[in-house]
């Protein structure tokens, strides 16, 4: 791994050793058992930050809420309205008017993370952003998430918005442990929608060795968030990782995390949620210097293909005493490697009540080469204009310099002799006329100017 990034996790390693509320301070993170509800390890876990597409994790415990009190179904259709279809990606860019069902909604909410569909199902169950927002804090104060607020059902930038790793972990229990039939929904590799194959941003599920799901989010203040679920020799663990710098290093630190918790046993002495101290933070800190404003590209929200490697030269944090579990007394996890993903067969999506038949798909297929075709061709054109208009450019830039060659030739010319004129004697005294150019030497404009009358000068 490059000493740039060796560095920056150093320096996040020291600021958690220092603690207070620093922008790159390696932000919350939080281990609990999912079954017991026991905390295995805590760090700064009741700060405020901004969750960004955590966020919709909450959309859909409301979801999940409604089909189970019988106001809805899986497969009730929703309405892409106007306002929903104007969101910013990440977006499925359905057109206003289009229909799906709730359940792929939220199948390609959980795994596309579009934030046009987390709108759409908001609008669907609470008529208005604003009121499904009221039913999302209505739910949290009832969980017990003491330190969430939620402006938003996609958790796009909004200063209203924020939660914490404590809460987080309330709201993944709660999903998992009331709704045990819909789980399936935060494991799910990869979504097809037509050919389009859309995989998981979480960068565990197909790596980490029983990983099982939930949901991943970024914005530039928030950092890289992950509410992540895995299961091993019938343990059952929730790791919540927020403003990690990239999405490598949310991985990695959640995997990390899920190895110190498989490793380490749970007795009375671990504390429950409820029992971690508030913090004394009131606001979320923005991350977007550390995160968006530095050189570089702009973070992605995908990991690289491999984010971990046997002999990375990486120092590991969470095996020391910056990120000890407690009442652990287990020998020191060696660390997971993280590969390439397994490869997934994706779960179709479709819009409209029924699944498309092979000629729907084809017929869409054939729309889809029609749009890319035009995109191509819509970029060609692009492209040739830019190319005209440079050429253009180049051509006016040069044009001055023509213009001032012309004109020095003009002036040259001016000071050359003409053939047919002659220049009469100052004082009357009789000169011959001037010869022809032709046989004229260097000498002759000199003697033209001398030749001219005085009343000229005058």
């Amino acid at each position: 791994m490059n000493v740039s990034r060796a560095l920056r996790v150093i320096a996040f390693a020291l600021a958690a050793l220092v603690g207070g509320p620093v922008l790159a301070a390696g932000g919350p993170a939080l281990v609990v058992e999912l079954e017991s509800g026991r905390v295995l390890h805590a760090e700064r876990a009741t700060d405020p930050w901004f969750p960004a597409s955590i966020t919709k994790l909450m959309t859909t415990y409301v979801a999940l809420d409604q089909v189970r009190s019988g106001h809805m179904a899986m497969d009730t259709l929703l309405v892409v309205s106007d306002s929903a279809a104007a969101l910013p990606p990440s977006k499925m860019g359905f057109k206003p008017g289009t229909q799906i069902r709730l359940d792929n909604a939220l199948k390609i909410m959980m795994v596309k993370s579009a934030n046009d569909v987390a709108a759409t199902i908001a609008e669907n169950i609470g008529g208005s952003i604003d009121d499904f927002a009221a039913l999302m804090n209505a739910h949290a104060r009832r969980l017990g998430m003491v330190g969430s607020r939620f402006a938003n059902p996609h958790g796009l930038p909004d200063e209203r918005n924020q939660t914490t790793a404590r809460d987080m972990a309330i709201l993944a229990r709660a999903l998992l442990r009331e709704f045990p039939e819909y789980r399936n929904l935060f494991d799910i590799g990869a979504v097809q929608f037509g050919r389009r194959i859309m995989r998981n941003t979480n960068g565990l599920i197909g790596r980490y060795p029983g990983a099982d799901g939930m949901k991943t989010g970024f914005i530039c203040s928030s950092g890289f968030n992950v509410v992540a679920s895995a299961t091993r020799n019938g343990r059952h663990l929730i790791t919540v990782v927020l403003g990690a710098p990239s999405a490598n290093e949310r991985t990695i630190k959640a995997a990390e995390l899920f190895d110190r918790g498989f490793s380490s046993k749970v007795n009375f002495t671990n504390p429950e949620l409820a029992a971690l101290p508030a913090s004394a933070n009131t606001s979320p800190p923005d991350m977007r210097p550390v995160i968006c404003d530095r050189k570089g590209p702009m973070p992605q929200e995908e990991d690289a293909p491999v984010v971990a490697e046997t002999d990375s030269n990486i120092p590991n944090l969470f095996s020391s005493e910056v990120m000890a579990f407690a009442g652990d007394t287990a020998a020191k996890p060696v660390r997971t490697v993280l590969g390439p993903r397994t490869a997934v067969e994706p779960e179709r999506v479709w819009i409209g009540l029924n699944p498309p038949s092979e000629a729907e798909l084809a017929a869409q297929a054939a729309a889809e080469d029609a749009a890319e075709q035009a995109r191509k061709a819509k970029t060609g054109k692009a492209t040739a204009a830019k190319k005209g208009n440079a050429v253009a450019k180049q051509a006016d830039a040069k044009a001055p310099d023509s213009a001032k060659t012309t004109e020095k030739a003009a002036a040259k010319g001016k000071d050359q002799p003409r053939a047919s004129v002659s220049v009469k004697p100052v004082s009357g005294t009789a000169k011959p006329a001037a010869k022809p150019a032709a046989d004229t030497k260097a000498k002759a404009p000199q003697k033209a100017e001398a030749s001219k009358p005085k009343s000229v000068a005058n």
